[in-house]
Formats: structure tokens, C-alpha cells, sequence
């Protein structure tokens, strides 16, 4: 299917006007820097020009013919119907970082909690309402039930060095625990992030066989699905306590159970809890608390509205999880923004009309990310109808002039 897109459709006292439709509430200190001039954001808008979404289900929803941009004010895209949008030229964002310090936080709390049992004593300490005079006597008493390690001087494996997990890897360093951090993808720029104080491994393995504490900040995918299982477990140390406050695929649930039964591990704390989990013995279940701040809510909401107002008015391209991260100014007359499968030949099939149509290209930027790619042209001169030429074109999805 081919999609145009057509900068001028819509416009109010010659401003070009953007309809931004809200699945969840957006909080307003990202919405508000959307200007009213060019903007209509409601929760009911019609056929949008994008969406703010933040945990709405959108895999059955219909995508209106005008949808250029959906941004998730979050990090997880689970709730989006991705490879349709690719389909459609849809460009789907993320807000990858905005909510690291709030999930970093609640991994410190709950490496703490899976060490001192402080969940059991508490539960354990209402029991004892109404006994007077002898609490003090019995809480003395009942208290050796809840010894449990200090952190500092305990090994930590934290498996993937993304926003998140560089935090949580530096905090725990600063709190004295000995810091192994495994990422076949870290960047140069996240390796700069992290404290030397942590020890970079090539494999899980190694972190498996090595640490008392187990930490996981890896993407669900179809490679990292179950990656915690019977065989995992296995490698690791006996006692061993796993923190999951990534995704809840990436753990089989009942290899866990099976552990902590077994004393294959001693705690398992996660902010994903099923049936199974819930009230499990040395299974701290939360309800997905880690993005849960009003801090955090604020930051997701302010970069989602920043990436779709970079898009939809210079062409720019930010954090998106189907399409390459670009970034090209506007020196000539119009910037012509082609969204087109990776594939051979398209970029020559894509100038050849820009060219005839008597047009100069000022500068040109292309990049792909897996079976997609972006190409922006800055040109120079008459772009009318060239929409209606480059939508013919084999391969391409999606096609918009920025002026």
C-alpha cells in the first residue's frame, strides 16, 4: 500500500495545522510544547496526524489515513502494532532513558528487599497487633527468621548496559558491590557512561557463574525470550538472587519456582507478577511500579511530544524503533521525505523524477534499519506534484514534502 503524505492539507490562517490524538493521559508539561497555533491534541481527535500513547492496547485499532507518527511516552512498544506501521510509513517512537532513574531506583530497592526479607518481617510484624506488652519480648525472639547478607562486597551481574542498566551497574558500585556487566551491543557511548569500576564481560555466562546477584535490562525479543530458564539457572551460583525488572518474557516462571523450591536460588523479585508468582515463597512481586514516579511520567511525556513535533515539522527522525534516527536541515527550497523498504535500486528510482522535474538536490541522506530505510532530499526549486511521482515508485511507503 502506498501512503502520500501531503504537508498542506490542512491548514489555518496559512499555518499548516496538526491533529494529536491521546490514548492515555499525556501529561500537559509535554503536550504544552506543541504550540495551539499548529496543534489540536485531544483524546478524541479523528483520523490524527499522530498519537500519544503510552499503555493502550493498539494492535486491533484501525490506523487513520492521515497516522504519519505514533509516539510511546515509554520505553516498551509491545502495545504497538509495529510491523503494520512500517508497512504504512508510520513511524513509531519510543522515549528510550526517560524513565531510567525512576527504574534504576526501584532495582536498588529491590536488591535491598531480596537480601534482608524485609517484605516476610513486615507481614510477619502484623501478626503481633494486639500483644501488648509482649511485642517487644516476641519481636526479639521472632527476628533471627529474617537474617539476611549485605550488598556491599557481593558480586552483581548486570545483564544489558542501556540507559537503565548503566545506572543500576554505577549505583551499585557506589554502594560498594562488585559490578560485572555483560552487553554485546554496548555502545561507545554508554561505555563512556559507566563507572570503571565495573568489570565488562563478553558473555551471560560468565556473569551466571560468577555473581550473587543477577539483574536484567535486555528488550524482549524473540532471542531474549526465556533466556532465564532450567538451563540458565543452572550455571549460577547456588542462592543465587535474580532481579527482573526488564520484561516478564524474559523469564520462565516456573524454572524460577522450581529454583527457589530446590535452593537453587534464593530470591526472585520482579516487577512483572503473574498467578504463579503471587505469594510464592522468596518471590517479591510488584505491579510494574519500575516507570511509576510523577518524574518519570513527565520526561516520557516531554520527549515523545518533542520527537513528534521534529518530525512532523522538520522531517526529523529521533529514537524510532522501525526507522533510522536522522537528522537533515532545510537549506533549499523543501526537504522531500521517502520512507521505502531496503532494498536495491529505490534511491535511483527515487531521484530520477526529482531530477526530470527540473529540481536541484542540495543535499541527500539515506539510512535503513533492517527491511526499512529513510531518504531525505533537500532540493531546490518546484515540488509540486512530485508526491504524485514518487508514490508510483516501487517499494516506497510513504512520502511527505516539509517546507
Amino acid at each position: 500500500m502506498i501512503t502520500i503524505r501531503l504537508s498542506l492539507k490542512k491548514m489555518k490562517a496559512g499555518i499548516i495545522m496538526y491533529n494529536i490524538q491521546t490514548l492515555n493521559k499525556i501529561a500537559a508539561c509535554g503536550t504544552d510544547l506543541l504550540d495551539k497555533s499548529k496543534y489540536t491534541v485531544s483524546d478524541s481527535a479523528e483520523n490524527p496526524d499522530a498519537i500519544l500513547v503510552r499503555s493502550a492496547a493498539m494492535h486491533d485499532m484501525e490506523l487513520g489515513s492521515n497516522l504519519l507518527a505514533i509516539a510511546r511516552a515509554g520505553a516498551g512498544t509491545n502495545n504497538i502494532p509495529i510491523d503494520k506501521c512500517s508497512e504504512r510509513g508510520i513511524v513509531v517512537f519510543n522515549t528510550p532513558g526517560a524513565n531510567a532513574n525512576a527504574v534504576k531506583e526501584l532495582v536498588i530497592c529491590a536488591l535491598l528487599l531480596s537480601s534482608r526479607k524485609i517484605v516476610p518481617s513486615t507481614e510477619w510484624i502484623k501478626t503481633l497487633k494486639g500483644k501488648g506488652d509482649e511485642v517487644s519480648k516476641l519481636v526479639e525472639k521472632g527476628k533471627s527468621r529474617f537474617v539476611g547478607p549485605e550488598i556491599m562486597g557481593k558480586k552483581l551481574g548486570v545483564i544489558g548496559l542501556g540507559a537503565i542498566g548503566i545506572l543500576v551497574a554505577n549505583a551499585a558500585a557506589a554502594l560498594g558491590m562488585e559490578v560485572y556487566g555483560a552487553d554485546p551491543f554496548l555502545s561507545v557511548d554508554n561505555a563512556l557512561k559507566l563507572t570503571g569500576k565495573v568489570h565488562y564481560v563478553k558473555s551471560n555466562d560468565e556473569i551466571y557463574e560468577k555473581c550473587d546477584y543477577i539483574t536484567l535490562h535486555v528488550p524482549a525479543t524473540a532471542e531474549t525470550k526465556g533466556m532465564i530458564n532450567a538451563e540458565t539457572i543452572a550455571k549460577m551460583k547456588k542462592n543465587v538472587r535474580l532481579l527482573n525488572f526488564a520484561r516478564g518474557d524474559l523469564v520462565d516462571s516456573k524454572a524460577v519456582l522450581d529454583a527457589l523450591a530446590n535452593g537453587g536460588m534464593a530470591c526472585y523479585a520482579t516487577d512483572f507478577a503473574t498467578d504463579e508468582l503471587i505469594g510464592a515463597e522468596n518471590v517479591i512481586a510488584f505491579p510494574h511500579l519500575g516507570a511509576s514516579t510523577p518524574e518519570s511520567e513527565d520526561n516520557c511525556a516531554v520527549m515523545a511530544c518533542k520527537e513528534i513535533q521534529d518530525y512532523l515539522e522538520n522531517g526529523n527522525i529521533k529514537n524510532s524503533v522501525n526507522l533510522p534516527n536522522m537528522e537533515m536541515a532545510i537549506t533549499g527550497t523543501a526537504k522531500i521525505c521517502v520512507i521505502h523498504k531496503n532494498v536495491e535500486g529505490v534511491i535511483n528510482n527515487i531521484t530520477s523524477p526529482i531530477s526530470a522535474m527540473g529540481m536541484n538536490i542540495e543535499n541527500m541522506q539515506s539510512k535503513s534499519k533492517k527491511d526499512y530505510a529513510y531518504t531525505c532530499l533537500d532540493v531546490a526549486g518546484n515540488t509540486t506534484g512530485i508526491e504524485e511521482k514518487l508514490k508510483v515508485v516501487p517499494n516506497v511507503v510513504g512520502v511527505r514534502v516539509v517546507k
